[in-house]
Parts: structure tokens; C-alpha cells; sequence
């Protein structure tokens, strides 16, 4: 589940609009689009067990911090451990799964490739497979990774994974989340899709001091630098200035270049090999 991040009074404020400040799961459950559309037959999830973590904490999911951000506001950014009592729960539940598919939109994107290799980690023979829904634009910034990550704790986050040895949060970041995850287990498999001028994505880029610039430039610079560290990850780049799509009954008529959506997430959840799939004309309407 989404709903925002924070790290400043101005942006965690429980009277703004920033992020989601509570996670009442009546007026925030995901509803019956999109994947949750569990009676359409083009829906290649439709027939899957559902594990939903709901989010309030302002830290995509990786926070093991509370921090007072003034004398008035205080912040539970405890979104890592919530979620992590969800795959405990999830393992009791489910003790021998042939295949997970661990995703999120917006916020509950950015951590999908850490609890893909955590997933990786419980189930050593399922299929594992991170679909991140429109967190593509957030670059790797080591400053400002280690100041964010201070204030939500998401050191504590790392996994102990030989590959992660020496590294702290500075050194990771958002992509390198996909990098170490894919490292630690080359078998999961990593897919993205973005709309190329998220209004979303670039306010939240521009408001951390991470990156400037059009969203469709930062997610193409941070998918070259997740490969180029030897992770495949397959992309799906929407023109316009939409934000999110799974949770969307609009993800059954998306086609960009002439390949639907649809199509290239169900062959991709099959596990076959798909493309890159970018707008040529990423018009901002």
C-alpha cells in the first residue's frame, strides 16, 4: 500500500496532505481494480492468495525509527517492521507457496526489491518475482540517503546478506535496493513501470534534495545504473502524468509502442522474457 513519505515537519504534518497518516483499513483497502479485480479473466493475479500491508508511517516501509520532528509532532516510522510482522504472518499462514509476487504502488513500491530478496530468503524454492509500481524516478543520493535514512531508521532495514557487508544505507539507496537484492539472489526477477512526467514521483524527488529534473530522465538513468551493476530489470514507461497503475482498472487498456500492458505483465509474471517497453513520444498529457 502507498501513501506518501515524510521527513520534515512541513511534510509530515498530520494536517497536510503529504503522506497518509492513518491506515484505517475500511477507507484505505485496495478496493476491486486493477489486480484486486479478482473476477476479471485477463487478470493474471486473479487466481493468487493476497498478503496486503497497509502503511501509515511515512518511510516506504523501511523505517525502525520514532523520531520528533518538533514538540508537537512525532513519528512512528516504523513502516519495515509492520511490514516485516506481515511476512512472519504470511509465512504461517502459507508455508510452501510455488510462486510470490511481492509489489506496491507509489510508497509501497520502493522497498518491493528488499522484501522480494526477505521473500527469497523465507521461501529458498518459490519463484520470486518485484513488480515496482511508479517509484522509478528517486535517485540513488548518497547525502541524502543517510540523512532520510538517519530519521526513519532504515539502517536497521539492511538485511545481513554477504553482499550488504560494509554498506550502510548511504551506500544503497533506492536502486541499489533492486542491486543488493538481485546480487543476494539472482533468481528474482525485477520489473518497473512509470509514467514519464509523474507529478508524484518529481515532487517528492525535488522536496528530498535527491534529484532534479523530468521523472522519464531520472527512471532511465536509474534503470542503466541497477544494470550495469549486472541486475536485469525489465521496464514499462508510460507516456503523460498519470501515478500508479496496478490498483487501476485502466491497467487493461494501457498500451504504449503497441504492446498492452496487460499483456507484458502477464508474460512477465509467467516468467517469460520481456522487453523494455518506453514511450517515443512521452507527451506530458
Amino acid at each position: 500500500m502507498g501513501g506518501g513519505a515524510c521527513f520534515s515537519v512541513e511534510t509530515c504534518s498530520f494536517d497536510g496532505v503529504i503522506y497518509t497518516a492513518d491506515a484505517n483499513a475500511s477507507a484505505e483497502s485496495p478496493g476491486g481494480g486493477g489486480i484486486f479485480d479478482l473476477d476479471n479473466p485477463a487478470n493474471p493475479l486473479a487466481d493468487h492468495s493476497f498478503v496486503v500491508v497497509t502503511y501509515c508511517t511515512g518511510d516506504l516501509h523501511l523505517g525502525t525509527a520514532t523520531t520528533t520532528y518538533s514538540r508537537d509532532l512525532t513519528v512512528n516510522h516504523t513502516g519495515f517492521l509492520n511490514a516485516s510482522k506481515a511476512l512472519d504472518e504470511m509465512a504461517n499462514r502459507f508455508d510452501d507457496p510455488a510462486e510470490v509476487v511481492v509489489t506496491g504502488s507509489s510508497a509501497g513500491s520502493a522497498a518491493a526489491p528488499l522484501f522480494g530478496g526477505l521473500v527469497s530468503d523465507r521461501y529458498p524454492e518459490a519463484r520470486v518475482t518485484v513488480v515496482a509500481d511508479s517509484s522509478g524516478a528517486y535517485p540513488h543520493n548518497p547525502d541524502v540517503n543517510a540523512v532520510i535514512g538517519e530519521l526513519w531508521g532504515a539502517g536497521e532495514a539492511i538485511p545481513d546478506w554477504p553482499v550488504n557487508q560494509g554498506l550502510t544505507i548511504a551506500d544503497i539507496g533506492l536502486p541499489g535496493l533492486f542491486v543488493q537484492a538481485g546480487l543476494h539472489d539472482p533468481d528474482i526477477r525485477f520489473s518497473r513501470f512509470d509514467h514519464a512526467f509523474d507529478p508524484i514521483q518529481a515532487f517528492f524527488a525535488t522536496a528530498s534534495g535527491a534529484g532534479l529534473g523530468l521523472p522519464d530522465r531520472l527512471i532511465r538513468d536509474n534503470e542503466a545504473l541497477i544494470e550495469s551493476r549486472g541486475v536485469p530489470v525489465a521496464g514499462y514507461l508510460a507516456p503523460g502524468l498519470g501515478h500508479t497503475i496496478l490498483g487501476q482498472a485502466g491497467m487493461y487498456d494501457l498500451e504504449v509502442e503497441g504492446v498492452a500492458f496487460i499483456d507484458w505483465l502477464t508474460a512477465f509474471l509467467a516468467g517469460e522474457e520481456v522487453g523494455d517497453v518506453r514511450c517515443r513520444n512521452c507527451v506530458l498529457g
